[in-house]
């Protein structure tokens, strides 16, 4: 059982995500809040696996919201769920830490994908805005020193990361074990100081990595 918490402003739509989440027996909403303030106060009691957060909200936004849970470094995957597909929204919630990035106008498979993927440690960026990102990201390209730490076959992994790759699929393509490339990810991780996958991505587009 995947436990969920939805903050997002408006009732009705908190009430529908949930009757439509719950037709999946392996998803319950568990907790719900109106605005960031509240939100952060029912993470704390509640303890859910996923957060479904919008960026609009009253007293504390989205993003703000997203800031202050890896801050107090709280253990929620955050998935946000929003109107907005504007790049800068993308960028910002990226670069700030999401696990995944999602409109609602989305079909509710594709949503609940997005909830699996991010659940089980992996990051989701909606397919249709993941070409905006990246041009983005390349936009503000400025080489960083970290990228001089890296070993040669650490940078192929990275390019892989950012292709959006799975460790399987990398040991595959660079015909290496799992466990090769699970050291490999623990050691770019700490060499060029992020935290998960989506990070990573964006370290190696700035940096031009993925036109190696």
């Amino acid at each position: 059982m995947i436990k969920l918490m939805i903050v997002d402003d408006h009732s009705m739509v908190r009430e529908g995500l949930k009757q439509l989440l719950e037709l999946d027996e392996d998803l319950k909403v568990i907790s719900q809040a109106s605005d960031g303030c509240e939100g952060i106060k029912k993470l704390d009691e509640d303890r859910p696996d996923v957060l479904l957060l919008d960026i609009n909200l009253p007293n504390m936004n989205g993003l703000e919201m997203l800031k202050e849970i890896h801050e107090r470094n709280i253990d929620v995957k955050v998935l946000i769920l929003t109107i907005h597909n504007e790049i800068d929204y993308l960028m910002k919630a990226v670069e700030i830490g999401c696990n995944g990035y999602v409109l609602k106008d989305s079909d509710s498979n594709l949503l609940k994908k997005a909830i699996y993927s991010v659940y089980n440690g992996e990051n989701f960026i909606q397919p249709s805005l993941t070409p905006a990102l990246n041009a983005g990201l390349a936009g503000k390209s400025m080489l960083d020193d970290k990228v001089n730490e890296l070993t040669r076959r650490e940078i192929e992994v990275l390019k892989l990361i950012a292709e959006g790759l799975f460790n399987k699929e990398i040991a595959a393509t660079l015909d290496i074990s799992e466990r090769t490339v699970k050291n490999h990810v623990s050691n770019i991780f700490k060499k060029i100081d992020v935290s998960d996958r989506t990070q990573a991505a964006v370290f190696a587009i700035k940096n031009n990595l993925v036109n190696l």
